[in-house]
C-alpha cells in the first residue's frame, strides 16, 4: 500500500514538473535557437574564409591575427576607446550630479528636468544625428554662427582633416545618454534612507561632503552597473559616427569617426562578403567587453 501511495505521488510531481517544464520551454527553445546557436556558429565561422555562397575553407587563427596586423582596426579601436572614454566621464559623472541635484531639495520643477534630460534617450538616434549635422554645419552650422560672431574663423568639424569629428560625436553621444544614466542613478539614491542625509546635516556635513563620503559609496553597485553598461555601448558605437560623417563606413575624412562597429559591418554584410574576418572581429570586441567588465568589477570589490 505504502509503495503504491509513493508511486502516485512520484507521477503526480513528475506531471508538475513536467507542466512546468512545458511553460519555460519556449524562451529555452528561442533562446537556443536564436542566441546559443548563432553564438556557437559565429565563433566557428571565424576560423574560416567564407563569403556567405561559396565553400568555407579553414584557416585557423589566420582571421584574428590579420585583423590585430590590420592598422586600420588598430585606428578603429583607438578611436573607440577615445571617444567612448572621454564621452563617459560627462555621461557618467554628469548623470551622478544631476540625480543629486533632483534627489535633494536643491530644485523645484523636478518631474520638468527629469522629462527634459531624459528625452533625448527616447528620442531617434537617427533624427538626433539630422540636427546635431546642422549644429555642426560648416557653412550654416549653428555653432560656427556663434563662432563668426566672435571673430574667428569657422570650424570644419565634420570635414577636414577628420580631426574634430571625434569631438562632435563626443558631444552628440554625451548629449543624448547622460539622462538614460540620471535616472538609474536617481532611483537608486531614492532607495537610500534620508535619515542618513539628515545625520549628515546635523553634523553639520555639507552638500560636496554629503555626495562625496554617503551617496557615492552607497551607490557603487550602481555605479559598478552603470560603467559595465557603458563599456558595452562604448564598443557598440555606431549611429552617432555613422550619422554625423553622412552615412560613411570609415568614418569621414582620414577615418576620424571609425569605430570598431563600423569597421566590422564593412566587412560584412554592409560593405562586403567576409563573414569569417568580420565573426573574428566581432569575438575580439567581446573578449574586449569582458576584458573591461571584469576589471571594473574587480575595481569595485569591497576590500576588508
Amino acid at each position: 500500500m505504502t509503495t503504491v501511495c509513493k508511486t502516485r505521488w512520484w507521477t503526480t510531481e513528475r506531471k508538475k514538473s513536467l507542466v512546468a517544464y512545458v511553460y519555460i520551454a519556449p524562451f529555452y527553445i528561442l533562446f537556443i535557437v536564436f542566441g546559443l546557436f548563432p553564438m556557437l556558429a559565429g565563433f566557428a565561422i571565424s576560423f574560416f574564409r567564407w563569403d556567405g555562397l561559396s565553400s568555407m575553407r579553414f584557416l585557423g587563427i589566420e582571421n584574428y591575427i590579420n585583423l590585430i596586423k590590420d592598422p586600420l582596426f588598430v585606428k578603429a579601436l583607438g578611436n573607440t576607446l577615445f571617444m567612448g572614454i572621454i564621452a563617459h566621464i560627462p555621461i557618467l559623472g554628469g548623470g551622478l550630479v544631476l540625480a543629486y541635484i533632483l534627489n535633494s531639495k536643491l530644485t523645484g520643477f523636478k518631474n520638468i528636468f527629469k522629462t527634459i534630460y531624459f528625452m533625448p534617450m527616447v528620442t531617434s538616434s537617427v533624427a538626433i544625428g539630422i540636427i546635431f549635422q546642422c549644429l555642426f554645419g560648416f557653412n550654416y552650422g549653428f555653432i560656427n554662427f556663434f563662432v563668426r560672431l566672435l571673430g574667428e574663423k569657422p570650424l570644419n568639424w565634420l570635414g577636414g582633416d577628420g580631426s574634430l569629428i571625434k569631438a562632435a560625436v563626443i558631444i552628440m553621444f554625451a548629449w543624448q545618454w547622460i539622462g538614460w544614466n540620471m535616472v538609474i542613478y536617481l532611483a537608486g539614491m531614492q532607495g537610500i534612507s534620508y535619515d542618513i542625509y539628515e545625520a549628515a546635516i546635523i553634523d553639520g556635513a555639507n552638500h560636496i561632503s554629503i555626495f562625496g563620503r554617503i551617496t557615492i559609496p552607497l551607490l557603487k553597485p550602481i555605479i559598478l552597473f552603470t560603467m559595465i553598461q557603458s563599456s558595452i555601448g562604448m564598443f557598440n558605437l555606431f549611429t552617432e559616427p555613422f550619422i554625423l560623417t553622412n552615412s560613411s563606413w570609415g568614418g569621414g575624412q582620414n577615418n576620424g569617426g571609425l569605430t570598431l562597429m563600423m569597421y566590422l559591418l564593412n566587412k560584412a554584410p554592409q560593405g562586403g562578403n567576409l563573414y569569417g574576418y568580420a565573426s573574428a572581429c566581432a569575438y575580439v570586441i567581446t573578449v574586449l567587453i569582458i576584458i573591461f567588465s571584469v576589471s571594473l568589477n574587480k575595481f569595485f570589490e569591497e576590500k576588508d
